[in-house]
């Protein structure tokens, strides 16, 4: 059985979707949920699921106790779902083409250090794109450069918000993700 492990900053919808899809699965276990803030819902979907749960601090990822947990957990694929931190280099060698990330835009397009969440979204809302959607790729040294794994497309209407084209985006992200995961472990 493969272990994972999801790692977010956040509210955790796509970690949930992950959670919900591999919840009875004899190939996969989501093994541990972490996060770098305490109070992130992420944490709150985990208990649900009774998945282990791990905080930890900017400082404590950069030290490796992050690393040092998976290890211990015996963690076969860790998956960025809006985790917002920069990955360390000795944490990305740990888990070489073992580690994927979510990013709301296609890349290489709106990718790179600030090109989260609201801000891809006003960044296409503002250059006029007919077209967005979402990027699943391996995680290396650098934002959203890693090896593009899949790729799904939505249009952007000109009455589209950034609001409404999140909408769309997560609408892809939930859709896709756990069926891309599915597909490497």
């Amino acid at each position: 059985m493969k272990r994972i492990a999801i790692l977010a900053s956040g509210s955790g919808s796509n970690a949930e979707k992950i959670m919900e899809y591999f919840q009875d699965s004899t190939k996969v276990e989501i093994a541990l949920v972490a996060s770098n803030k305490a109070d992130a819902f992420v944490l709150s979907r985990a208990k649900k699921f009774e998945v282990p749960t791990f905080t930890f601090s900017k400082k404590e990822l950069e030290e490796g106790i992050l690393l040092e947990k998976l290890q211990t957990e015996k963690i076969d694929w860790v998956i960025l779902a809006g985790f917002l931190l920069k990955i360390p280099v000795d944490l990305i060698r740990a888990f070489p083409e073992h580690m994927v990330n979510i990013h709301p835009a296609l890349l290489p397009n709106y990718g790179g250090k600030g090109m989260y969440g609201s801000h891809v979204h006003e960044a296409v809302k503002a250059a006029g794109d007919t077209e967005t959607g979402i990027t699943i790729h391996l995680v290396n040294e650098h934002y959203d450069e890693g090896k593009i794994i899949f790729q799904a497309a939505t249009t952007v209407s000109t009455d589209d918000t950034p609001e409404t084209i999140a909408a769309k985006v997560h609408a892809l992200e939930h859709r896709y993700f756990p069926e891309v995961i599915g597909s490497l472990v």
